[in-house]
C-alpha cells in the first residue's frame, strides 16, 4: 500500500517534533507493507528527490513563510502528481496551505489528518482561516489526535465527533544509534554528567525563560540543545540572570544528541502553551530511562509523563516550582532512577514504534478498503 505524507517541513532540512513523528510513522508501518513518500517544502531551486531509509522525500521550492505558513506555487502540481501515486494521503495539521493545496487540487483519495496542535498564537489569522479549514475538513476521512487529553481538550477536535481516533506518537528504538565514543567525550568535556537536559526548537511556547530562571534559583546544571527564534534572547537572559550553569549547545547532530541523553540526569520540558501538544523529546527521555519534568498544560505532555510515576509535573510559567522539581530529583537519585525505569516501562507499553506502526497500518487499510472495496496494493 502506498501513502503520501504531506507537511510543510521535513528532514534533513529541519528537525522537530512533527518531522520526527512522520519519520517514525513511516518506519513503524514499513514492516506492515506500507510504502511512503513525503512531500514537503524546502529552500531548493527546483523540485528535488531524496531517498531516505524511511521514505522517498520530494522537496518543492519554498517561496513564502507568512506567520510560519510555508508556501510555494510548485506544491500544487507536485501534490497532484504524488497523489496519483498514492493509495491514501496523510496530512499533518496545522498547516493552512495544505488545506488550500488539497482543496484546489480536487484530489479524491482517502485522507487521514494527524492533528498535532491547535492554532494558538495567530488568533486574528485563525479567524480568517476558519472558513477554509471547514471546507478542507469536510474532505478528511479520519482525524487522529495524538493523545486522549488533546482530543478531549481541543475545541476543534471536540466538534468532529466519531471521525476522531487517538493514536499516540511513538518511537522505534532501533532507529536510534548509540552515541559514538567521540561524541561521548565531546559531551562530557563540554557539559559534564548529570545535567538537566532540554532538546528542541527554541520557540516562545517552550517556556525556556522559566527554565533559565529555575536554573538560576537552583544552581543546578542545565543544557539547552537546539536552535530557533528565541536563541539570542535566551542567551541574554541567562547572562543577565547570572546563570553560568546554563549551557547552550546549539543545533546538535544525532550522535551528539544521543550522547547528551546518555549523560543527562533528567529531561526537563517546560513548555507552557497548548502549542506543545505531545513532546517527542519526552518519549526520547523515556526511551533512555530518564525521569521527566514537564508542565501541566492540558495536553499530551501529562499523558506521556505521569506525575509521581515517570517524573514530576509542575504548573506552567512557574520557575519556582520548576526549580523545586529539579532539586527534588537531584537530591534523591534513587527516586529519580525509579522514575526513569517506570518511564521506560511506560514507553514500551504505550509508545513503541511497532505499536504505533500497527495502529496506523490498520487505519490506512481500513479507510482504503472502505473507499474501494478492493484489496490495497502491496507491491513495493
Amino acid at each position: 500500500m502506498r501513502v503520501l505524507q504531506f507537511y510543510r517541513t521535513y528532514l534533513p532540512e529541519t528537525h522537530g517534533g512533527v518531522e520526527e513523528a512522520i519519520r517514525q510513522i513511516c518506519i513503524g508501518t514499513q514492516r506492515f507493507g506500507i510504502e511512503h513518500r513525503v512531500l514537503t517544502l524546502a529552500p531548493v531551486k527546483q523540485q528535488t528527490v531524496i531517498q531516505r531509509p524511511e521514505a522517498q522525500v520530494i522537496q518543492v521550492p519554498l517561496q513564502l513563510e507568512p506567520a510560519s505558513c510555508s508556501m510555494g506555487i510548485a506544491t500544487f502540481s507536485a501534490y497532484r502528481e504524488a497523489a496519483r501515486w498514492a493509495d491514501l494521503i496523510h496530512v499533518h495539521y496545522p498547516w493552512p496551505f495544505a488545506d488550500l493545496v488539497h482543496t484546489l487540487s480536487r484530489v479524491h483519495k482517502p485522507l487521514v489528518l494527524t492533528y498535532h496542535s491547535d492554532i494558538i498564537r495567530q488568533n486574528a489569522l485563525e479567524k480568517l482561516y476558519a472558513p477554509l479549514r471547514g471546507w478542507f475538513f469536510r474532505s478528511v476521512t479520519r482525524f487522529v489526535a495524538t493523545s486522549p487529553d488533546y482530543a478531549a481538550s481541543s475545541p476543534i477536535l471536540q466538534g468532529l465527533g466519531s471521525r476522531v481516533s487517538v493514536i499516540p506518537l511513538g518511537l522505534e528504538p532501533e532507529s536510534y544509534s548509540n552515541a559514538s565514543p567521540e561524541a561521548q567525550e565531546q559531551v562530557r568535556t563540554a557539559y559534564g554528567h548529570g545535567y538537566f537536559l532540554f532538546i528542541g526548537v527554541l520557540r516562545y511556547y517552550k517556556g525556556l525563560r522559566y527554565l533559565i530562571e529555575a536554573a538560576a534559583l537552583s544552581g543546578l546544571p542545565v543544557v539547552i540543545a537546539g536552535h530557533g527564534p528565541e536563541a539570542e534572547a535566551l542567551k541574554q537572559q541567562a547572562e543577565r540572570a547570572g546563570a553560568p550553569n546554563v549551557k547552550f549547545a546549539g543545533f546538535v547532530s544525532d550522535d551528539i544528541k544521543q550522547a547528551l541523553m546518555e549523560n543527562a540526569r533528567a529531561v526537563v520540558f517546560p513548555s507552557c502553551e497548548r502549542s506543545e501538544a505531545f513532546g517527542v523529546t519526552l518519549l526520547e527521555g523515556q526511551m533512555h530511562g530518564l525521569p521527566l519534568i514537564s508542565c501541566d498544560i492540558g495536553t499530551g505532555t501529562s499523558y506521556v509523563n505521569q506525575n509521581g510515576l515517570t517524573g514530576l509535573v509542575v504548573p506552567p510559567r512557574n520557575a519556582g516550582a520548576l526549580a523545586e522539581a529539579m532539586v527534588a530529583l537531584a537530591q534523591d537519585p534513587e527516586r529519580a532512577q525509579m522514575m526513569g525505569r517506570a518511564g521506560r516501562e511506560r514507553f514500551e507499553a504505550h509508545f513503541s514504534g511497532r505499536q504505533v506502526g500497527e495502529r496506523y497500518s490498520q487505519l490506512y487499510r481500513e479507510l482504503y478498503e472502505h473507499n474501494t472495496n478492493t484489496p490495497p496494493r502491496t507491491d513495493r
